[in-house]
């Protein structure tokens, strides 16, 4: 016998201990509450429609056929927010941290007459790449997540995962990893560690694993550079932001489908399993709470993040200083990797500084472009009298000048590039998530590798039709 039941039976005595005047004003309630309910949750073929404006709204935001582009159109509101609005504080705190109180700095170091090598390697190494990481990093992130927050706030982010969970269950993947993919977009770091909605362990796994193909704002500033600078140049001045535009969403759309793809390969090889079913509950909308949104994005998300990439590009820093300005017969360190390196990144349509500053930049992808300037410049023509290790930040017109005339490249070379900055190794910083959050080495050493593969596989495909055509 159910409660249901249970309670049914025993009514009379229920009415006979609290009284029958109390009992019927009380059943009285609970069938009115309960007929408001259904009038506003059920829908009847012969009574007519009323409107209300949560079902209005979810009837437009759950749409098959609007669900999707709008959601699209959310999502590149937020990043266009996000890339546009980061730019002003970003110039704003990158000369005040890469140019006053870097110069501050050497001016101590002098007064101080400490040894120039001491100088180079804590000022040009470690405290160049930290700069670097705060000012790239801190103003997109302090801008994302706070409105992600408010999209979570307002009750939108239920009704993505809602559209999505069609797509990540025939992947054999849960419905919630929508929203693990989605924080992604800001870090991955956060993004492994919202894969905590998901109770089901090999559903979380595969989250985890794909979590990388979400692109996270540090190499946000690498497409965009490519996008423009490349992509957009082959269009017509008038189309020339739209091409480069476009060639972004479409990088971004792309790991979106090596999400699920991945998903439905591991949910059928090594996590096999049947996609768990789950019930979502759509909150009602309600307005966000914007100051406590701001204050706990900035303190639980922004600060907490940046704290990790900041501990690991500190470290960065000083390897590439000292690979920079450590020399073995007559060559630096860095020449010499990427000397080594070069034949297997033309292969895959790359050379060997575009790979060499992948390596030493795994701490932090911020400092991707900073470095591949640099070692282009300090190992081949140096048009701008670049220092050895020292990374430095150049307007986009001499950019493209010093990476087709110093460095060689092509059209290939950027899209390349493009496609390698989505499809590589996590960060450091991510990687130390994976492993806090799953303990596992084998899982961690998947979710590390299994990306980096891809990438050299995608593009040297690209880079092998290329040279055929």
């Amino acid at each position: 016998m159910n409660s249901v039941d249970h309670l049914l039976s025993n009514a009379d005595s229920l009415r006979q201990q609290i009284g029958a005047e109390f009992h019927d004003r009380l059943m009285e309630s609970i069938y009115t509450d309960a007929s408001q309910i259904a009038d506003r949750a059920v829908t009847r073929p012969d009574a007519p429609r009323r409107f209300t404006f949560d079902r209005s709204l979810d009837r437009l935001l759950t749409s098959r056929v609007f669900g999707f582009p709008i959601m699209l159109l959310m999502l590149m509101a937020v990043f266009w927010l996000t890339i546009t609005g980061a730019n002003i504080p970003s110039r704003l705190l990158g000369n005040f941290l890469l140019g006053t109180v870097y110069q501050a700095l050497h001016s101590a170091a002098a007064s101080l007459s400490a040894p120039v090598w001491l100088a180079g390697l804590l000022i040009d190494g470690v405290y160049l790449a930290t700069a670097w990481v705060v000012a790239v990093m801190l103003p997109p992130m302090a801008i994302f997540f706070p409105l992600f927050t408010l999209l979570e706030d307002f009750g939108y982010l239920p009704r993505i995962a809602f559209n999505l969970d069609r797509l990540f269950k025939r992947a054999g993947a849960h419905g919630k990893q929508a929203m693990s993919m989605m924080m992604g977009y800001g870090c991955n770091a956060a993004g492994v560690v919202s894969t905590r909605i998901i109770d089901s362990p090999r559903e979380r796994l595969i989250a985890i694993i794909t979590n990388n193909f979400s692109i996270c704002n540090g190499r946000w500033p690498t497409l965009i550079l490519m996008g423009t600078i490349f992509i957009g140049a082959t269009a017509s001045p008038a189309l020339a932001s739209l091409v480069a535009a476009s060639s972004v969403v479409a990088i971004a759309v792309l790991g979106i489908i090596m999400t699920l793809l991945v998903s439905a390969v591991l949910s059928r090889t090594w996590l096999k399993g049947e996609a768990s079913t789950f019930s979502l509950e759509l909150p009602p909308y309600r307005p966000p709470r914007v100051l406590q949104t701001i204050y706990t994005s900035i303190i639980d998300r922004t600060l907490i993040v940046l704290w990790r990439a900041v501990t690991m590009a500190a470290p960065a820093g000083a390897i590439i200083w000292l690979t920079s300005n450590i020399f073995i017969d007559g060559t630096s360190i860095a020449g010499h990797m990427v000397n080594a390196l070069n034949p297997f990144g033309l292969l895959l349509g790359l050379n060997g500084v575009i790979l060499m500053a992948y390596i030493v930049a795994i701490p932090a992808n911020e400092i991707i472009i900073p470095t591949i300037l640099m070692l282009t410049l300090t190992l081949g023509r140096n048009l701008v009298g670049a220092q050895a290790g020292v990374m430095l930040e150049l307007d986009n017109a001499q950019v493209y000048t010093v990476l087709t005339q110093a460095g060689g490249w092509t059209l290939l070379t950027a899209v390349n590039l493009m496609l390698f900055s989505l499809l590589h190794n996590p960060c450091s910083t991510t990687i130390l998530t994976i492993w806090n959050e799953t303990r596992n080495l084998k899982w961690t050493a998947v979710a590390t590798l299994l990306p980096i593969v891809l990438g050299f596989m995608v593009t040297f495909i690209v880079a092998s039709l290329s040279r055929l055509l």
